[in-house]
Formats: C-alpha cells, structure tokens, sequence
C-alpha cells in the first residue's frame, strides 16, 4: 500500500507525485527507480525533477497543456521493468567530534533526556542512516534511521549562526550544516568534511539513497583532519554498499 501514488498539478510547468505520508526506505526505493525511469526516457521534455521525502516533482520546460495525457505518460514510465535501472549507493564514514567545544547542547540534552552524554554519543554514532534527499542548504542531506531514545525537539529560539559542518538533532532526524547557517536544531558535533563545495565537478559527494556512518573521533583527531581537509589531502571514506 505505501506505493499507492496520486499525481496533481503544481503550478503552470510541474506535476506533483505523492506517496504515502511515512519515513519508508519502500518509498525512497520506489522514488528513485521512479526518477531513474524518468531520466532515461527520451520522450519527456523535463528540465528538473526535485525529491523530497515522499514526493518527486517533475518540472515540464513547457507549461502543461494536457495534463491527463502528461500523467499517463508517467503512468507508463513509472511501469517500465526495473531491470532497465541500474542504481549503486555508497555508504560513507564520516567523522565527528562530539567533544563539549563543538557538542555546545550536549549536557542540556543529556539531562533532559536522562540518558549520559556518552550514551547519547554512542546512539548517535552506532546506527547507520539512509539519505532521503538533499535540500534546505545545498549539500544539506536528510537523513533516515535516527534511534528513537535520542529525539529531541527543535530548540524554541533557532540561532542565527550555525557553524559550518555542525552534527545536529532536530526532533526525528540528524544532519550535518554544509555551511553556515540559521538553525534550532540541536547541535552535538562537528565534521570536517565539506558536504558541499562548488569548485568540485560533483559539489555534493553524497545522492539520495546513499548511507551516512558517524565515527566518534577526538578533538586532536578533527584538527589533523580539518589541516588535511583544507589542503586538499583527504577525501570522504566511501564502500559500495552491499558490495
């Protein structure tokens, strides 16, 4: 049932594909085979296509005029055999510095929640989460698979300056800040990697569908890193996935 999809217009140009309102790795599998589909045919004058947690919005170069005769043609596309696709995700290691300097809410977090600081690390770090989608800041990934013992809500009062590479928490998700930014999520770390950086060919190193994997490291570990980050001697840490 979570595959069941209803299409509506969305403005002059685009046609809004919606699957069932839940957090399902079902629907992103389904989501991305869908947008592969839709990439290789030929007959579809697109000029974008934009996910979202369950939903894909496909973006005409020319406003809709039939819009019954556009959703049949998706209706075909989305039945094409999936053998036509061929999709490969990587899971990346990322490492984080949960020490107190960057951790700033940590403590707060900790009492409220009852649970020790290093626990709520160790819950954070263990699990392995998937990327739903890529948006709010470019290169700022939606990740899936948060343990429930460590959800906490939003903060009341967003602050006006996250720093870059902050490892947050906000209500069910985690994410990392790819730059600077306004933000009330709860914060409890920091990479050095840059998940977004427009001198690359490819800005963004990681795609829906990949798996994210923290790794717990020390602050002298982050400054050695953040050197050889920033001289260009290092690169994220990737594996097939299932490979």
């Amino acid at each position: 049932m979570v595959k069941q999809i209803s299409y509506k217009q969305f403005g002059a140009k685009a046609i809004l594909i919606e699957w069932q309102s839940i957090i399902s790795d079902e629907i992103l599998q389904d989501i991305l085979l869908f947008k592969s589909k839709i990439n290789l045919d030929k007959n579809i004058a697109i000029i974008d296509l934009v996910q979202g947690y369950n939903s894909l919005t496909v973006v005409y170069k020319n406003d809709i005029i039939k819009f019954e005769e556009k959703v049949n043609q998706l209706k075909a596309i989305y039945q094409l055999p999936t053998q036509l696709v061929k999709q490969q995700f990587y899971q990346w290691e990322i490492p984080v510095c949960y020490d107190l300097q960057f951790g700033i809410d940590l403590e707060e977090m900790a009492t409220s929640s009852k649970l020790d600081l290093e626990e709520i690390i160790r819950l954070h770090s263990e699990a392995l989460y998937r990327v739903y989608f890529i948006g709010f800041l470019p290169g700022f990934l939606y990740l899936g698979g948060l343990n429930s013992n460590i959800f906490f809500d939003r903060r009341p009062n967003p602050r006006l300056n996250v720093p870059k590479g902050t490892v947050a928490i906000g209500g069910k998700q985690t994410g990392i800040y790819p730059n600077a930014s306004a933000g009330g999520w709860n914060i409890i770390g920091r990479t050095p990697i840059h998940f977004f950086d427009a001198e690359n060919e490819n800005p963004c190193f990681a795609k829906a569908g990949d798996y994210i994997k923290f790794k717990s490291i020390s602050i002298e570990e982050f400054k050695e890193l953040e050197i050889a980050i920033n001289e260009k001697n290092h690169q994220p840490l990737k594996t097939l996935y299932n490979a």
